[in-house]
């Protein structure tokens, strides 16, 4: 057993940062190939009706939440963590091989919340440990987060591409491969050095009341970014006119942005106010939806994809360290916390995006611009609450 005996002087150059980086791209392709594609898969090959398929979508992110926060909690204990990352990566590999051959609904149900559930873990125990290796805030989580954003650019083209030339069957097959991957990479890391019991008294996390009120601030924030990215291909083809080309390049200039500024306001995080830096993605999310309700052409989208990129990078990338530096003695909570918010929230949306096909997609951005306008007053409310809004 490897241990990490020093902080590096420079973590970004450090093995176990290599190590770490690709196990954050191998989870995030193997991540990016399956999850787009599940409604697909299971209206086009298991011929679901859909409150089949709502039962599903609902029950498998709420597992999701289950089993991130049990291995949330079991990471801050005794247990290493690189275990964890391990049994993430077996349960991906058996989950997502059993998708290749299953074709029974209650079967794959099972399966999603069972096994894919404890996979879902992999991504905050992935930061959680990042955090703890380089001991403290760094740019290591951001380059991590930023490494994500690559991995899911590049890997939902492969898999629409895997799933012509080679099936479900292929695809499944390549994602439980990759999963197996993340597992034998996570067995050989080190184990970092342990926070001495003085300090993690001294870093005590905020008030019950201060982190709830956080995450709730982040459900609505976080939802109001998924809505508003899986409503962008209906509102561009059905109140614009345009095509699923438009909507593709509108998401593709987003995500090509997004991936330079993780790394820029990751670097001022470390420097300023990490509060004070998701507040103003908030208020820049006020702009950003508030302007495509007012959208009448293409164009206009794709000019407005800088200030989503901007909120994108702020409120989900400076967002995970925030949460990480409130609770600085429980990473694992901490980051399991923040993903849990962007599950939950992404939940709303999901609702909010049916109810947006009756009314009109052009509400898309009136419930996002309404979930923004709360998650920027419960923000605020933390900040008093966790004393932040003077850090």
């Amino acid at each position: 057993m490897t241990a990490l005996r020093e902080r590096t002087s420079s973590p970004l150059l450090s093995r176990t940062f290599l190590q770490l980086s690709v196990i954050s791209v191998v989870s995030g392709v193997s991540m990016a190939f399956a999850m787009p594609f599940n409604s697909l898969f299971l209206t086009s090959e298991i011929k679901v009706t859909p409150v089949q398929l709502s039962v599903f979508l609902l029950a498998s992110p709420l597992a999701s939440v289950v089993a991130s926060t049990i291995m949330g909690k079991l990471s801050d204990g005794r247990v290493q963590r690189r275990y964890l990352l391990v049994a993430g990566g077996v349960a991906g590999a058996i989950g997502y091989s059993l998708f290749a051959v299953l074709r029974d609904y209650w079967f794959l149900l099972g399966t999603s919340v069972v096994f894919v559930a404890i996979t879902s873990s992999l991504l905050p125990q992935i930061f959680a440990y990042g955090r703890a290796v380089s001991r403290g805030p760094s740019m290591m989580v951001s380059v991590l987060r930023t490494l994500l954003s690559v991995a899911w650019v590049a890997g939902p083209p492969l898999a629409a591409l895997m799933v012509a030339k080679t099936g479900w069957v292929g695809l499944f097959t390549a994602t439980a491969l990759l999963q197996l991957g993340v597992a034998v990479l996570a067995f050989t890391l080190p184990v970092p050095v342990a926070v001495p019991e003085e300090k993690a008294e001294e870093e005590a996390g905020p008030s019950r009341a201060g982190m709830s009120v956080v995450a709730a601030a982040f459900v609505f924030l976080q939802g109001s970014v998924g809505l508003a990215v899986s409503g962008l291909p209906l509102f561009v083809t059905t109140q614009l006119h345009g095509t699923a080309g438009d909507a593709g390049l509108a998401m593709g200039l987003c995500a090509a942005l997004e991936i330079p500024m993780i790394l820029w306001f990751g670097s001022l995080a470390n420097r300023m106010s990490q509060h004070k830096l998701v507040l103003a993605g908030a208020v820049i999310a006020l702009g950003y939806h508030g302007s495509m309700l007012l959208t009448d052409s293409v164009w206009q989208v794709l000019a407005l994809q800088l200030l989503h990129a901007t909120v994108i990078s702020l409120v989900m990338g400076v967002g995970l360290t925030y949460f990480q530096s409130l609770d600085p003695a429980r990473p694992g909570r901490a980051s399991t916390m923040f993903s849990n918010t962007q599950i939950v929230g992404g939940m709303i949306a999901g609702a909010l995006t049916g109810l947006s096909a009756q009314l009109g997609f052009r509400w898309i951005y009136g419930f996002s611009l309404t979930m923004v306008a709360l998650g920027l007053v419960l923000l605020l409310v933390a900040g008093r609450l966790t004393g932040s809004s003077r850090r």
